[in-house]
């Protein structure tokens, strides 16, 4: 009889981790204040909103895709991929099972001197890393045929040189493809 209580509890806390690992179980929150076709958000406190023409987002089977440029020879970048994509909900960066979470991210700075425009100066940070612990979230709002829209942060690292960058108060409102 012990056995059969200890082996209902153990599956008890298993079904009830699972349950609340689930990405989408909750609404998303808030969708954020990104003007409709961009991507906005704070890099180590400093603002950056993406153009509307070089913003865009698509989904392949569970697999959604959010991207962003700032544009210019002095450009930011983010790009989102939700692995585990469900809809509404919100999508962990990094931590689960595997350290890989629902969705991986980075944030790209390029620089390109006009007097030699074939060799930009581009640096990547990205999530997840070192481990594969919770290191952020998207939380999507609302996606329709049309568009998806929700808030994000996250901590990225750069693997050339180790710094990280934090990025914060993130909302996008793109134009689904």
């Amino acid at each position: 009889m012990k056995t059969i209580k200890f082996i209902c509890a153990c599956f008890l806390v298993t079904s009830s981790l699972f349950v609340t690992s689930c990405s989408s179980d909750d609404d998303g929150g808030g969708g954020g204040s990104a003007a409709a076709g961009t991507i906005t958000a704070k890099v180590n406190g400093a603002s950056v909103t993406t153009l509307d023409m070089v913003t865009f987002a698509y989904q392949v089977g569970t697999m959604m895709h959010i991207q962003g440029n700032t544009g210019g020879t002095s450009s930011q970048a983010f790009s989102f991929n939700i692995t585990t994509f469900d809809g509404v909900g919100t999508y962990d960066i990094g931590g689960g099972e595997f350290g890989l979470g629902h969705a991986n991210v980075s944030y790209v700075e390029t620089e390109v001197d006009l007097s030699n425009p074939t060799a930009p100066d581009v640096k990547t940070w990205s999530a997840p890393f070192d481990g594969g612990d919770k290191v952020g979230e998207i939380r999507v709002s609302e996606v329709t045929d049309t568009h998806i829209k929700g808030t994000f942060s996250f901590t990225a690292k750069n693997p050339a040189d180790g710094s990280t960058k934090e990025i914060t108060e993130g909302s996008f409102n793109v134009e689904l493809d």
